[in-house]
């Protein structure tokens, strides 16, 4: 009687996964690849491209679309049998390749973006200065060739026409397994998603710092020529510090929500690589595939988001760009038909 039940629990459980892969995973997609896409178009203008952080959100957006179309267009196929990386192993190293390494630069990015928030918040004048667009391409070509390199073990590891693996095309070794769970939880999202809370952490610090020193000054700003020394000086100024302060908010709200969605999917692939050894029965096994398949389709919405997080959250600046991307868009569009 057990037996069955639990035949009946894994054939459940199994066509749940692949109805979630097939309908879940198109709908991730289309929203994945509509928000990054809509993303590069408004971020690559220049009125924010040549912001660092702005930047960085340009690049992650990049990184994160190449991540989504990698991961995510196999799934539904692969509930069709059309997915050729199943049965093809080049394809199948590429496609590893490029999801694993294109969603962890997306990660570092979103990391350097919290970095620079904090530079440019710093007390310090010559942490300040360190928030340049060039330092910002700098740094994001070095961390993406490292993770590159770091994720190069998956070209290796993964393979096609596999059996006895959640997927076809899958690590194809016990300790390749471990090393692609470990990069997974560590290199993809642990390690960058503590670095962004600390330097979020430091920014916050930084503004309240900056709160408090400014207010004497505020209140000696009343005689007619302090007053409008600081309007004559501070114009420009002031209208940075509303983008700064915008893309802060932006960046916060991201971060909170990366937390919110993949710590769980790094939570069971390290309890994957913990409890390897012991033995499990049939069900116990596909409810852990079955929990990795939804967390991981999670995570990729987390990949999905930043568009439609920035547009919530980035007030009339954001809107502003967008509208500009728009109006710019149906100009072309009429000389054309013109």
């Amino acid at each position: 009687m057990s037996s069955s039940s639990d035949a009946g629990n894994i054939a459940a459980l199994n066509n749940a996964s692949m109805q979630l892969n097939r309908y879940f995973g198109i709908f991730i997609l289309l929203f994945g690849i509509l928000g990054n896409t809509m993303n590069v178009c408004v971020l690559s203008q220049r009125a924010l491209r040549s912001n660092p952080c702005a930047w960085l959100f340009l690049a992650s957006s990049i990184a994160y679309g190449i991540g989504l179309v990698a991961g995510l267009l196999s799934r539904p196929l692969s509930t069709w049998s059309a997915d050729l990386t199943s049965e093809n192993p080049f394809l199948c190293k590429l496609r590893a390749g490029l999801l694993f390494s294109a969603i962890s630069v997306g990660s570092w990015l979103i990391m350097l973006a919290t970095a620079d928030r904090w530079l440019s918040s710093s007390p310090n004048s010559n942490l300040r200065k360190r928030s340049t667009l060039k330092n910002a391409q700098t740094n994001a070509i070095v961390v993406s060739i490292c993770v590159t390199l770091v994720e190069a073990q998956n070209f290796y590891c993964f393979d096609a026409n596999l059996t006895n693996t959640p997927l076809k095309c899958y690590t194809k070794t016990v300790w390749c397994s471990v090393l692609n769970d470990l990069s997974l939880a560590l290199i993809t999202i642990l390690c960058p998603l503590i670095l962004m809370i600390l330097f979020s952490t430091m920014t916050i610090l930084n503004i309240r710092s900056s709160r408090s020193r400014l207010q004497p000054m505020q209140n000696t700003a009343d005689g007619s020529t302090g007053h409008s020394t600081m309007i004559g000086n501070n114009a420009t100024v002031v209208e940075q510090k509303k983008m700064d302060r915008r893309l802060s908010i932006m960046l916060f709200v991201q971060i909170f929500l990366i937390c919110l969605l993949s710590l769980p999917l790094a939570s069971i692939k390290l309890y994957t690589t913990m409890t390897r050894s012991l033995t499990k029965s049939a069900l116990q096994i596909t409810i852990e595939n079955f929990a990795f398949n939804v967390l991981l389709l999670v995570f990729y919405l987390s990949c999905g988001m930043p568009f439609y997080i920035y547009l919530l959250s980035g007030g009339r600046l954001f809107r502003k760009a967008i509208y500009s991307f728009v109006n710019t868009l149906r100009h072309k569009i009429m000389r054309q038909r013109v």
